[in-house]
């Protein structure tokens, strides 16, 4: 019972430290704001399941796919257009209940945690990158510079929709967002082995999503970390390290660069002459 007891407690502790954070900004914003925290989600949730509806109707599957349907065999301007709407267009081979759970979850807790803007560009991003990669392996084959990556031209009139490969991408993104490591290494490894076990256009473009948004985290970690050691060579003028100078009384040009502090002293002195 010890045993068993003590492994409960490491499991929990490892969930509150790789979801504890999130979780709490979550919760946080949803008893603070209720629903108007994620009105860019319940908007995208009740988009699917207007289009669900109507593309079940005997009329209405022309217009829902005339507008929000992506093909590899369409041309690319009319693919770009379309690819935004495409994203809440559920796939008719899957049921629309987990379509609709996987925006509520995975656009719900990005818009809270990262923006809304940023859930949007993540989003749309990783769905392009599927609709490149599509292009691209039908256009190479089976059998081209591509090699195993490339895909039979069967594969150009498949209806291309839904939000999956958003999904997948917002969770890579929201998972270094947080350093959440193993839940991100749980996303790739799954999106692999939809892949190995069924060998498909959207498990392919899930891949082509994750790896362009952990393309998009890589710059951003280099971006951070350049601004971080500009800010470590030129930032602290208190006469400490940045290390030690967090646990200094913090003055007025503490940690501001060096052009910073230089404007504010030539402020200062021309106000005196005058």
């Amino acid at each position: 019972m010890g045993e068993a007891g003590s492994i409960r407690a490491g499991v929990v502790r490892a969930v509150r430290r790789e979801w504890g954070v999130p979780l709490r900004t979550v919760r946080v914003a949803l008893v603070r704001r209720t629903w108007r925290a994620i009105p860019l989600t319940l908007a995208a949730v009740c988009l699917t399941a207007l289009l669900q509806v109507v593309q079940n109707q005997s009329w209405g599957l022309r217009p829902v796919l005339d507008l929000g349907g992506v093909r590899a065999q369409d041309p690319l301007w009319l693919a770009l257009l379309r690819t935004p709407l495409s994203l809440f267009v559920p796939a008719l081979d899957l049921p629309v209940w987990g379509a609709l759970a996987q925006i509520l979850v995975a656009f719900g807790i990005a818009e809270i945690c990262v923006g809304r803007w940023r859930t949007v560009l993540i989003a749309y991003a990783a769905t392009l990158a599927g609709t490149f990669y599509a292009r691209l392996a039908i256009a190479f084959g089976p059998h081209g510079a591509m090699g195993p990556l490339g895909l039979p031209g069967s594969n150009a009139s498949v209806v291309d929709t839904g939000p999956s490969a958003a999904v997948v991408g917002l969770a890579v993104y929201v998972c270094w967002h947080y350093r959440a490591w193993f839940t991100a290494a749980l996303v790739v490894v799954a999106a692999v082995l939809e892949v190995a076990v069924k060998d498909n256009l959207a498990g392919r473009e899930h891949l082509a999503a994750i790896l362009l948004v952990v393309a998009v985290c890589a710059l951003e970690d280099a971006t951070q970390r350049g601004g971080s050691d500009v800010a470590t060579r030129f930032g602290s003028t208190s006469g400490a390290p940045p290390i030690q100078s967090c646990t200094r009384r913090r003055g007025p040009d503490q940690r501001r660069s060096r052009w910073y502090a230089r404007s504010v002293i030539r402020a200062r002195a021309r106000w005196r002459r005058r």
